[in-house]
């Protein structure tokens, strides 16, 4: 069965930090090159951050110095660390392949209050 399933979604205030993640079956994740999305209403899906097999990430502007992205590929989890949350993080977030996608599943919610 392929299976991503995101979890670590909560409410919480600006300034505090949450940390997501997306637990893999079914999928050879090692080789996998893997990506954090986000959706907020009314907005396109946009990539938050993106890790590679070899554990290379890259960022989006507007999360570059606050989030982390890592992986575990013992436990075929991978992780987005997020620290000095802002409003404008509120968003449903989701894990993906970075290449060959899957269908998108639930994701987890995220709201940051002011």
């Amino acid at each position: 069965q392929v299976q991503l399933v995101e979890s670590g979604g909560d409410l919480v205030q600006a300034g505090g930090s949450l940390r997501l993640s997306c637990a893999a079956s079914g999928i050879a994740f090692s080789l996998e090159s893997m990506g954090w999305y986000r959706q907020a209403p009314g907005k396109q899906r946009e990539l938050v951050a993106h890790i590679t097999s070899g554990g290379s990430t890259n960022y989006a502007d507007s999360v570059k110095g606050r989030f982390t992205i890592s992986r575990d590929n013992a436990k075929n989890t991978m992780y987005l660390q997020m620290n000095s949350l802002k409003p404008e993080d509120t968003a449903v977030y989701y894990c993906n392949l970075f290449y060959g996608k899957l269908p998108w599943g639930q994701g987890t919610q995220v709201t940051v209050s002011s």
